[in-house]
């Protein structure tokens, strides 16, 4: 670091900000400051930042900060010579003015220098920019970055003179700016800087913090206003306590990461807390419990090593009174009555079987132009049936028929309608207080899965083939209607349903086809739609690109395969594993470029080819041999490709290299004779079909 470079601190101070809010705001603020005074040539290439965030305060720590950027050398563009100088080489007025603006005179005309810019001759002045100085580029780095937050909702209120008004995510009451030992002015949201601030809100030591560098505030906030001022810090901090308060019971914290995050924004000193409620409330589904805890509380509930809810739970507190009890019995008596709710709602709900609530969902509305939820689970149950037709026999769908039938049912109980998050959970627990078959309750519960990347898969085959005809019936309606997604916009959750329904079909259900989904799919809803195949087929592809590509497969591979349009998903990832293993070998840019240019002849044939050669039209010694070496290899590929061995299949091509490259070299394949041209044309369309059954060959040529 530089003997002129300081670290940097700014803070600002804050009522509570939205807790779910902070991490990103935290990153933002420290994010957009950096960047801007690294623009500006403020920071150095080694400074290392650190961001700040509590609940009442956002900030910076920034090491490596000069106190004024170096002076920069600019090339500054005046305007085109026609335009600059006169006939006889003297500045223009037009000049004069231009050389006023950047601090100039006409004692610099020798010094400008003439370059073309685009078509036109123009005059360019070297010049040398005084760097910006610490409180100049730390003022314009505070306005982009307040403006540059992301905040969802804006705050309007009332500064002190009592006629200004301030626009922020919460009032500000105060700016800490601080360069090494030396305060920066700057000002912001009607707030000039100091060196003061405010610690925790209870437990601080002192009313006022005085920031005697930008190197202590750390240590002062812990020590004298008993806050944890870095986000990362805190929430390494309470998952410590967690873990630890919960080593000493022999259990283990509920894992959630958002939930961390979020407590994490709510204190400023934590102080981890054990706590129980009454083993009677164990009889409710522990889904229910962990979800009150967690949604209405921010409480970690505690499992045992079964992963088995247990009457415990944690509870992060904000204070740390000498004597906690007051704080635990405090929060058992708050969570007690949430606890009776969800025991009453579950009490309730299993007083009505799921099979008498299927009437209920006619009076659901699901969507202005698709009905209500009873007809949408009459589709639901008619895609299911004829996906279990082609899936197994009668047992199956049976089974299914009844899973689709009742599986939102849920929606119309009581803890749903609290919980939504517990829709398709509860249905399975009321399914088996209903008596009905164990595969019956999986599938209900199961039937919404995937519901995120890395969610499980249905556990069983009725639930898999009842959460394909869900989403199915979803894509289907949606893109019938035209509602599509756009941009950043899918409210019903097209993008998500689109990948959970290529997972399925990939991993578990690989003996179907997604046109014959689709198309099984398109009776369910009569004339109410169009027909969507070819959007939605286009849209499911689009997202199974982007997929595989994320899982590290290249751009031409997965293009080489998906230019197919393969309808057996399951095979994708085995038709690119035999890409790229093509792809490998020596021989496959020269026939993937030949590929290439086999498909422009095809397509610029003024008659439709057929792949089909006529051996005594064959004259020259290099079609005779490319035939030759095509009747060889064709039938290898072929059963190798019919067994679904595709690198083989691709493999047998390579001894095609040869030969391609000879009839190429030595064959015109628009010969004056229409039925010579016509049969070299029928040699090149059987090659081109042999050789791009298992992927676009062309899409690997360079």
């Amino acid at each position: 670091m530089s003997a002129n470079n300081k670290n940097l601190l700014i803070e600002l101070f804050v009522e509570e900000l939205p807790p779910k809010a902070l991490k990103k705001l935290g990153e933002a603020f420290a994010g957009v400051l950096v960047e801007s005074l690294k623009a500006q040539g403020l920071v150095g290439a080694t400074a290392v930042a650190s961001a700040i965030a509590t609940p009442r305060r956002l900030g910076l720590h920034l090491s490596d900060v000069a106190a004024k950027a170096a002076d920069r050398a600019v090339q500054q563009k005046l305007m085109p010579v026609a335009v600059a100088l006169t006939a006889d080489g003297q500045a223009t007025p037009a000049l004069l003015k231009k050389l006023a603006s950047v601090g100039a005179d006409v004692s610099v005309l020798p010094q400008l220098k003439r370059a073309m810019d685009g078509k036109a001759e123009a005059l360019f002045l070297d010049l040398l920019l005084p760097g910006a100085t610490l409180a100049e580029g730390l003022q314009k780095a505070l306005d982009e970055t307040l403006a540059k937050l992301p905040i969802a909702k804006v705050m309007t209120y009332q500064l002190s003179d009592g006629w200004s008004d301030v626009k922020f995510v919460r009032p500000a009451h105060g700016i800490v700016a601080l360069h090494g030992e030396d305060a920066i002015d700057v000002q912001a949201l009607g707030l000039r800087s100091g060196r003061t601030t405010r610690g925790h809100r209870f437990e601080s030591q002192l009313e006022t913090l005085t920031i005697s560098s930008a190197d202590s505030y750390t240590t002062q906030m812990r020590e004298q206003g008993a806050v944890i001022a870095g986000f990362a810090e805190r929430r390494a901090e309470i998952s410590r306590q967690l873990d630890a308060a919960a080593a000493r019971q022999g259990l283990k914290p509920i894992d959630d990461e958002a939930l961390l995050d979020e407590v994490t924004g709510l204190v400023e000193r934590p102080n981890v807390l054990s706590c129980r409620f009454e083993k009677e409330f164990l009889a409710v589904p522990q889904e229910c419990l962990i979800l009150t805890m967690k949604a209405n509380q921010k409480y970690f509930p505690l499992l045992d090593a079964e992963n088995t809810l247990t009457n415990q739970f944690l509870v992060v507190s904000n204070i740390s009174p000498a004597d906690a009890s007051a704080v635990i019995q405090g929060n058992e008596r708050v969570v007690r009555p949430r606890l009776a709710d969800a025991k009453f709602f579950f009490d309730q709900d299993r007083k009505k079987t799921l099979a008498s609530r299927v009437a209920g969902l006619a009076k659901v509305v699901y969507h202005g132009k698709l009905g209500s939820q009873g007809e949408r689970v009459e589709r639901v149950r008619s895609i299911a049936c004829a996906i279990a037709a082609q899936l197994g026999g009668g047992a199956l769908t049976a089974q299914v028929d009844q899973a689709a039938q009742l599986a939102k049912t849920d929606l119309l109980t009581d803890m749903v309608g609290e919980f939504p998050e517990l829709q398709g959970i509860m249905g399975g627990y009321y399914a088996r207080h209903d008596g009905l078959s164990e595969a019956v309750a999986l599938a209900i519960e199961d039937h919404y899965k995937p519901r995120f990347a890395g969610d499980d898969l249905p556990r069983n085959e009725v639930g898999l083939v009842v959460a394909l005809a869900d989403k199915l019936e979803t894509l289907v309606g949606m893109f019938g209607i035209g509602q599509l997604p756009t941009g950043d916009k899918d409210p019903f959750a097209l993008r998500r349903h689109a990948l959970g329904l290529v997972r399925m079909l990939s991993e578990r259900a690989g003996t179907l086809s997604l046109d014959v989904l689709i198309a099984a799919a398109l009776p369910a809803f009569g004339l109410s739609i169009k027909d969507p195949s070819v959007a939605l087929s286009e849209f499911i592809f689009d997202r199974l690109s982007g997929a595989l590509r994320e899982q590290g497969y290249r751009a031409q591979e997965v293009d080489a395969v998906l230019a197919l349009k393969p309808q057996r998903l399951a095979d994708i990832t085995v038709r690119l594993s035999a890409v790229r293993a093509f792809a490998a070998l020596d021989e496959a840019a020269s026939l993937a470029a030949a590929n290439k240019r086999i498909g422009n002849i095809l397509k610029k044939s003024e008659q439709a080819v057929e792949a089909k050669i006529d051996a005594a039209l064959l004259q020259e010694p290099a079609e005779q041999a490319l035939a030759a070496a095509l009747g060889a290899v064709q039938p290898l590929s072929d059963a190798f490709f019919h067994n679904g061995e595709y690198a083989a299949a691709l493999r047998e091509l390579a001894a095609l290299k040869g030969p391609v490259d000879a009839f190429f070299d030595g064959v015109m394949v628009n010969a004056e004779d229409a039925a010579l041209r016509a049969n070299r044309l029928g040699l090149l369309k059987t090659l081109h079909e042999a050789m791009n059954r298992v992927a676009d060959l062309s899409r690997l040529a360079s």
